[in-house]
């Protein structure tokens, strides 16, 4: 076995770890989305999860990656889409402000009992 083919295997040994670990980290983001009480912490769940499980799966596609154009547009999307995410998340958060949903607090479970 050469070298060069020996690189080849650990290079997609990794990729295919880092797009593991990104999906899982999407999967984290979908469940704080389904399980936190309110808006404000399922946003920052679904948006810090999102961000870091696509840069998680760019990296494992950046090993992959053809040729330097092919990798520099994987890092733009993944920057485009950050930048998105964010204003996205600022948007919904500062409806909710205004609608005044109030952030969940842990003397509401209290109260209920």
């Amino acid at each position: 076995m050469s070298l060069s083919l020996s690189i080849e295997i650990i290079l997609q040994g990794l990729s295919v770890v880092l797009i593991i670990i990104g999906t899982l980290f999407f999967v984290a983001g979908t469940l704080g989305l389904l399980r936190f009480p309110d808006v404000y912490s399922r946003l920052h769940a679904l948006t810090k999860a999102d961000n870091v499980g696509l840069g998680f799966v760019v990296f494992g596609l950046l090993l992959q990656a053809a040729s330097l154009t092919s990798a520099l547009l994987l890092i733009v999307i993944w920057l485009l889409v950050m930048l998105a995410g964010a204003s996205g998340c600022q948007l919904v958060a500062q409806a909710a402000l205004r609608q005044k949903v109030a952030p969940w607090s842990s003397t509401e479970v209290k109260e209920k009992r």
